[in-house]
């Protein structure tokens, strides 16, 4: 008779409601001028929140249209793939990115407990970017006819063994709340039979799994009235003209006034600072106000059967932690779980699962090992927190993804080859250290002791020990030192090119090298003599003959090293004190260009006559006086420019800007 009066009551709200919309409306038209008062606002504020407490919620929807995968923007869309008369099974499908990886498949069960499922929005929400996600949706009692029969406990659990079973083996389970003593009542089941499609895990957050373990108002407003007082009380048909016409029902405004008169005050505060978020037009907060309450007040209908099988068995008998929960008959034990790892979560403030009514859990199912089971309490959270919210989101949705990559054994991760653990070499001998191939070039090399160690005495004779061994390199490559040498066999030439080779890798012997046979050593082209300066391009001196036997040695080091003409940089004129250090080479016909020229002709000799091989070395001693001459021509010549303030034309300047580069910087 109340779910009666109660239909009445809002059906002849309908002509209030629809003024209290009118006024809103009436009064927030910005071409209003009351719409920009203190009183106008007042009074759209006052009829908003009128209209808002006398509505009738609908079910909402998910809203749940894309997601972020690996940094990537995916599309959501949740598709119907599974649906029976009182409940269906929701996949929201991700477009995922092109080569992804599968990810572990999450089935959430939602409570039937008065509210929606669309109430787990968030969870769903945090979980979709690591996960394949699925969640029942139940219907709404009075939408059911009732030809289509009663729906009681046992029936919700069987629908979740179809849906395991549909969905198959690896799939993860979570139980929100009231869901948690039929999930893992169909766990138990599957288990004892053995099925391949149990949950490979299963997560229950705030559920009743034991109620006398730190008991709520919830808890002991069972034991106080019994089951019929419930069946008396709060069990009625529903009324015309809905579809479930004379079904029994629990209805779901009594459910929604059991959760309002807990927090009776904290809820009429949020009403309260609605009306003056309104009234100061702080539209951000008033739109927080409305997504949760328009959530909240969307209540639905539970069949009879069904609340009263629960309240009785769970918060009145206490069927399951005593070991007695039957269903269809049999005996539900607990103790057959073994394979199905299990993570519980309990909020620190919750007020309706109290702590420890979850973790009841871990003592009940004693035959999961100790790798398969974990347990958290999140603090500071009540019982909403437990499954929505930052801290779910920050603390909990990755603990719940982390346990289902963890025992999962179908997603991609899964499949991913485990590093081998590395050997410890701490004791090892070196010969047990050195690699397959390490071992095996040691014993090609202890085969032939003398090809490694003897070399021919041809490639030795004509040049001294130990330094001509650098310039025997490129005669062993190059053709025409190979044909004018001696008739080898190819077994013979092998051993001697290797010798001839091998003394020549190390870079830092060529410099040596090249002082052993005399040569001048190169210089960089931006370098400057210490003592005078350098003069602009002339005619090499004539280099001394070199002997037949260095000539075919290196026929093409000799080509490389050609004189070229390098393009140098334009300077900038000189600026204050920069003048003095300039380079003084001006025309063809100065005397300044002259003594440079007649400077570096005669160091270009006396380096040549100290290269020259033989008895040419004794002849090259005036080579000191040479070079204490071009310093004071040198010397002399500086001081003349400086006086007469000629500094050179700019294509011979080699002095960078002062201050800006240096000679180092131009290299």
């Amino acid at each position: 008779m109340l779910y009666h009066l109660y239909e009445m009551n809002h059906a002849a709200l309908v002509p209030l409601r629809a003024v209290a919309d009118a006024t809103r409306l009436f009064y927030q038209h910005p071409l209003n001028p009351m719409s920009h008062t203190h009183a106008g606002r007042s009074i759209a504020a006052a009829a908003e929140v009128f209209e808002r407490n006398t509505r009738v919620y609908a079910k909402p929807e998910f809203g749940l249209y894309e997601t972020v995968v690996a940094g990537q923007r995916v599309p959501v869309q949740d598709k119907v793939v599974w649906e029976k008369p009182f409940g269906r099974l929701l996949h929201f499908e991700r477009a995922l990115p092109p080569r992804h990886g599968k990810d572990p498949r999450i089935l959430i069960v939602a409570p039937m407990s008065g509210h929606y499922a669309t109430l787990l929005r968030g969870t769903v929400e945090a979980l979709l970017p690591y996960a394949d996600v699925y969640i029942t949706d139940w219907t709404d009692a009075r939408k059911v006819p009732i030809t289509e029969g009663r729906f009681d406990l046992d029936d919700y659990v069987d629908y979740l063994i179809e849906m395991l079973r549909f969905l198959g083996p690896d799939t993860h389970v979570v139980g929100v709340c009231q869901p948690a003593v039929p999930v893992i009542m169909a766990t138990a089941l599957m288990e004892a039979e053995e099925d391949p499609c149990a949950p490979a895990t299963m997560t229950l957050m705030g559920g009743p799994i034991d109620t006398r373990e730190n008991p709520t108002a919830v808890n002991r407003l069972a034991q106080e009235k019994g089951i019929d007082w419930f069946r008396e009380k709060v069990i009625m048909p529903v009324p015309f003209p809905q579809p479930g016409f004379m079904r029994p029902v629990y209805p779901g405004f009594l459910q929604l006034t059991g959760f309002m008169s807990m927090n009776l005050d904290r809820h009429m505060t949020a009403h309260k600072e609605f009306f003056w978020h309104l009234v100061k037009d702080d539209g951000d907060s008033a739109d927080k106000h409305r997504g949760f309450y328009d959530e909240y007040n969307a209540v639905m209908d539970l069949t009879a059967e069904f609340y009263l099988q629960t309240v009785e068995e769970v918060f009145i008998k206490h069927s399951l932690p005593k070991g007695e929960m039957m269903h269809r008959g049999k005996r539900v034990d607990l103790k057959a779980i073994r394979r199905t790892a299990l993570l519980t979560v309990e909020g620190e403030n919750d007020d309706i699962s109290g702590v420890g009514q979850t973790k009841a859990a871990q003592k009940l199912c004693i035959n999961i090992t100790e790798d398969k089971r974990v347990h958290y309490m999140q603090p500071k959270v009540g019982h909403y927190g437990v499954f929505n919210g930052s801290r779910f989101r920050a603390e909990i949705a990755p603990r719940i993804v982390d346990f289902a990559l963890t025992h999962g054994t179908t997603h991609a991760a899964a499949s991913l080859p485990r590093k081998a653990a590395a050997p410890k070499t701490e004791n090892l001998k070196p010969e047990a250290l050195a690699t397959p191939i390490e071992s095996a070039t040691s014993a090609k090399a202890a085969e032939k002791p003398a090809a490694a160690t003897a070399a021919p005495a041809e490639a030795k004779k004509p040049v001294a020990p130990a330094k001509p061994a650098a310039k025997a390199k490129p005669a062993a490559r190059s053709k025409p030192a190979a044909k004018a040498g001696p008739a080898t066999t190819s077994e013979d030439a092998k051993p001697a090119a290797k010798s001839a080779r091998a003394p020549a890798k190390p870079k830092a012997d060529k410099p040596a090298a090249a002082a052993a046979q005399g040569e001048p050593p190169r210089r960089a082209d931006n370098d400057q003599p210490a003592s005078a300066p350098e003069a602009s391009p002339v005619p090499a001196a004539p280099a001394a003959p070199e002997t037949p036997a260095k000539s075919a040695a290196r026929p093409k080091a000799a080509a490389s090293r050609a004189p070229q003409k390098k393009e140098r940089r334009k300077p900038v004129a000189p600026q204050g004190p920069q003048k003095l250090r300039m380079v003084t080479a001006a025309s063809p016909k100065s005397p300044t260009r002259a003594a440079a020229v007649s400077a570096a002709s005669t160091v270009k000799s006396a380096g040549d006559a100290a290269s020259a091989p033989g008895p040419a070395n004794a002849e090259a001693t005036p080579a000191a006086p040479a070079k204490a001459k071009v310093a004071r021509v040198s010397r002399k010549a500086t001081a003349d420019a400086a006086k007469k303030g000629k500094t050179g034309t700019r294509q011979n300047r080699r002095t960078p800007r002062a201050g800006k580069r240096t000679l180092s910087s131009r290299r």
